[in-house]
């Protein structure tokens, strides 16, 4: 069964989307990966998960400054590659980026960089999974599937150092 929640945030609607076994997928309802919230999923908040509410809550606290980790049970799927390129990117500390060079070199995988690219990209779980703190070796943002705006609306959110 799967739970949607729409957040309203100052990045804009965030989907939030659950399994009974863990968050799914959290996507900018206004940039390249907006969810096709389904009617069926949208069930009364009565029915929701216990870690569908408690991702609600963590990411309200992170939008308002409050919360710079997050502990939820996640669901995504991926290669065993990407899974590990997305294990990597929850290691990054709030406040700070790294390159997809660094990235690479994180997994042990240095020659890998646009795959650790494409991967990055893959990533279904915004925020949550952050792959919005891999940015150009030059400290220039780089793409980000719910654009470039937010992307630099959640760095700055962080207090991150970059460059547009």
């Amino acid at each position: 069964m799967i739970y949607c929640h729409i957040l309203t945030s100052q990045c804009g609607d965030v989907a939030i989307l659950a399994s009974d076994e863990g968050i799914t997928e959290v996507a900018f309802q206004q940039g390249k990966v907006a969810v096709d919230v389904l009617t069926e999923y949208c069930r009364d908040e009565q029915q929701y998960p216990q870690h569908l509410h408690d991702a609600i809550e963590q990411l309200t606290q992170y939008f308002a400054g409050q919360r710079t980790q997050f502990n939820l049970p996640l669901s995504q799927t991926g290669t065993t590659f990407q899974m590990n390129v997305w294990h990597a990117l929850t290691k990054i500390p709030s406040g700070k980026t790294i390159s997809y060079g660094q990235l690479a070199k994180n997994i042990n995988k240095p020659a890998a960089v646009r795959a650790v690219g494409s991967a990055n990209g893959a990533n279904k779980i915004a925020i949550i999974v952050p792959c919005h703190r891999v940015i150009g070796a030059d400290k220039k943002l780089t793409g980000y599937a719910g654009g470039m705006g937010i992307k630099a609306k959640l760095l700055m959110l962080e207090g991150a150092n970059f460059r547009v």
